[in-house]
């Protein structure tokens, strides 16, 4: 088994995506994260690394490393991990955590933690579903998609969707430019109650016929209306009448938000953690 890194992810997808499309809700994720890259929608402060594993001529796992969101392991099996953990821990020595499969991520996370002298420890866990029998659901208002006139409530809504989330925050104007990118690509939607806006729902581009919802957010004082689980059933319906899988990811922490998934119809169909690095 041999690693190979690179820069630039118009490469890796060469190298890499006919490996991963073989199941593109699994690899939803390093599929849509390469992408948006090249798209030029995904910006990072310092330079990512995309590192391929090969046996022989043949493309066995895929991993895209970067500082600010992350090593994304994907579905990377714990015995390739050493594989990959010299040239993640050379070119990604300053990342702020990884994510991937149960058995995969304490080991790459002792490999890394040895190489770049940090420690790390477990902050998340989190599930991926698949929807299969779809169930609508209902709330007070209608959904429809963002618009740019909708930037002044939704910048500060996904500001504290990110704090609340826990994600690395990068300021009101690049959350406004992340929003208005969406927007332009028909990616985001909103649920309108009596003029308020009151839950967003995004999704990635569709990739070989697989399309991952997120974010999803609410903010406190309109929860427990059910405006989210509307508005996310009413996105995953009308992605699967475009003729995509529908998938999305949960905390499993969250007990509520799992719940409410399900009632859509969307099934378990892998678990994944994450582990911080200091």
């Amino acid at each position: 088994m041999i690693a190979r890194s690179t820069g630039d992810p118009a490469v890796f997808k060469d190298l890499v995506f006919p490996f991963l499309q073989r199941d593109p809700v699994l690899n939803s994720a390093l599929l849509t994260g390469t992408e948006d890259r090249i798209r030029g929608i995904l910006a990072d402060p310092e330079p990512p690394v995309f590192v391929s594993v090969h046996d022989g001529d043949e493309v066995v796992g895929a991993v895209l490393g970067t500082a600010l969101r992350g090593i994304l392991l994907g579905n990377l099996p714990a015995e390739l991990v050493p594989v990959v953990a010299d040239p993640l821990a050379e070119a990604a020595p300053h990342s702020i955590g990884v994510t991937g499969r149960e058995d995969a991520v304490p080991l790459f996370a002792e490999l890394y933690s040895a190489r770049t002298g940090r420690s790390s420890r477990e902050v998340e866990r989190s599930r991926l579903h698949k929807l299969g029998r779809f169930v609508e659901q209902k709330a007070d208002g209608a959904p429809r998609p963002a618009a740019e006139t909708d930037l002044a409530v939704l910048t500060p809504m996904f500001g504290a969707y990110r704090a609340e989330a826990g994600h690395v925050a990068e300021g009101a104007a690049e959350d406004r430019r992340w929003l208005e990118q969406r927007i332009e690509r028909g990616r985001l939607w909103v649920w309108e109650d009596e003029g308020r806006l009151v839950s967003l729902v995004g999704h990635q581009s569709p990739m070989f016929g697989a399309v991952r919802i997120g974010p999803v957010y609410t903010p406190p004082e309109s929860r427990g209306r059910g405006y989210a689980s509307a508005l996310t059933a009413e996105v995953s319906r009308r992605l699967r009448e475009a003729g995509d899988e529908v998938c999305l990811f949960t905390d499993l922490a969250n007990p509520t938000s799992n719940k409410i998934y399900a009632a859509i119809g969307f099934h378990p169909v892998q678990d994944f953690v994450g582990h911080t690095f200091t």
